[in-house]
């Protein structure tokens, strides 16, 4: 599951300077328009990381823009002057969640690694804010957070997450290293239980 139409496309979005609105997919995520798709598709990683959050509890899941509709309404994202998307926003994400899909959802502005791994111990999963570079986890981290990516267990040392905007099968649904992962990760996010 990824924020773009096609996985396999994403290489030439992330690196190769190619215009999502060139997506021949793009209808599948429900979107009302190519200008919409193109607008959006770069920002709802949270909504990509909601949509595997009920695929794994209940084996379907609303299409992309669905899920963004009814966030919209919440709040968790806001449209600013001059064309800025600002979000995802936590707070309203988290009564979305709850009133519309029955998850149990809590918001953590503070949420450093060890905390992470110990909601992945008790069976939760956390929506983690990285940095998009994560893709590369063996590369200096140029940052931390601005990108989220779905966190669903601590296994052998690694964190496994899957990445919404992963460029490779392996940057998909990846194992990266804790120690590792701690360079991209802005110690906030959103758990699921």
């Amino acid at each position: 599951m990824t924020q773009y139409a096609s996985p396999d496309l994403i290489p030439e979005f992330a690196y190769n300077g190619r215009d999502i609105a060139t997506d021949p997919r793009w209808p599948e995520t429900g979107a009302p328009d190519l200008a919409a798709y193109t607008r959006w598709a770069g920002a709802i990683c949270g909504m990509a990381c909601l949509r595997m959050a009920l695929l794994r509890r209940d084996g379907t899941a609303p299409l992309l823009f669905a899920l963004l509709d009814g966030a919209l309404k919440y709040g968790a994202y806001v449209e600013e002057e001059g064309g800025t998307i600002r979000g995802m926003i936590y707070a309203p994400f988290v009564e979305y969640v709850k009133a519309e899909h029955g998850l149990e959802a809590e918001v953590h502005g503070q949420l450093p690694v060890g905390n992470l791994l110990a909601l992945l111990r008790v069976g939760s999963t956390v929506i983690a804010s990285v940095h998009k570079e994560i893709r590369n986890p063996t590369a200096p981290p140029p940052g931390r957070g601005g990108h989220l990516v779905y966190v669903t267990a601590h296994a052998g040392g690694a964190v496994h997450l899957r990445n919404p905007s992963g460029h490779t099968a392996e940057a998909l649904k990846a194992a990266v290293p804790v120690e590792l992962f701690a360079g991209f990760y802005a110690e906030r996010g959103v758990s699921i239980t």
